[in-house]
Order: structure tokens, then C-alpha cells, then sequence
């Protein structure tokens, strides 16, 4: 019975910081000052257990989202662009507050940003 109890307990236990972690998958969107400007961001995550996946698009266009984690509120992942045959990684951290997720943005010797992103609202299935 006493070990059935503790079974019992820890489930609850688990299921209690399973319920703390933010969930991440979906669309977000982020505006991002830039020495060029405004820039609206675009991520579309998409989370598997610890493991982040998806795209950033920028006006640029889309990149696929590389080394993405997730752990409770908090997420990072890089972003690879080619810019004339130039590579550029952009590393992105950021925690979650309810639908919004305080980011920074570092681009190497460029320097970083933070940015706020916010839930998308969900689009009417057609």
C-alpha cells in the first residue's frame, strides 16, 4: 500500500512540472529593431519532448531552425543564413511568459537585441 502511495505521489509530482513547462509549438511573431529597420519575425516551432524544430521566416525568407532546445520556459536555437556565399549564424534565447517569449539575438561580432515575440492567433481551419 505504502508503495503504492509513493507511486502515486510521484506521478502527481511529474505531471505538476510537466504542467510548469511552456508550451512552445505553434506561430509566433517578433519585431526586431535592426541598423536596416523594423523587421517582423516569423517562427513556427514545432516541440518534441526536450527537442526544438521549425523555420524562422524573415524578409529575407525562411530558415530552417538547427540545435533547438527546450527546457520548462525556456527555448534556444540558431538560425544559418547565406549571404553571398557567406554564412551567418544567428543564436536566439528567450523565456516564456504566458503567449509571449522574451527573446535575445545575438549575431556574433554584430552584437545582440532582445525583442518580445507573441502567440499568433490561431487561423479558422478552412
Amino acid at each position: 500500500m505504502l508503495k503504492k502511495l509513493a507511486l502515486a505521489v510521484m506521478f502527481v509530482a511529474l505531471g505538476s512540472i510537466s504542467a510548469l513547462a511552456a508550451d512552445f509549438n505553434g506561430k509566433w511573431t517578433g519585431d526586431v529593431t535592426t541598423p536596416r529597420g523594423t523587421q517582423t519575425l516569423t517562427f513556427d516551432f514545432k516541440v518534441d519532448g526536450a527537442v526544438l524544430t521549425g523555420k524562422v521566416t524573415t524578409p529575407r525568407g525562411a530558415n530552417d531552425i538547427s540545435n533547438g532546445k527546450v527546457d520548462g520556459d525556456n527555448i534556444s536555437f540558431e538560425q544559418v543564413m547565406s549571404f553571398n556565399g557567406n554564412e551567418m549564424k544567428i543564436t536566439y534565447t528567450g523565456k516564456a511568459d504566458g503567449d509571449t517569449i522574451k527573446f535575445t539575438r545575438a549575431m556574433g561580432e554584430m552584437g545582440s537585441t532582445e525583442f518580445v515575440a507573441k502567440r499568433a492567433p490561431a487561423t479558422p481551419a478552412q
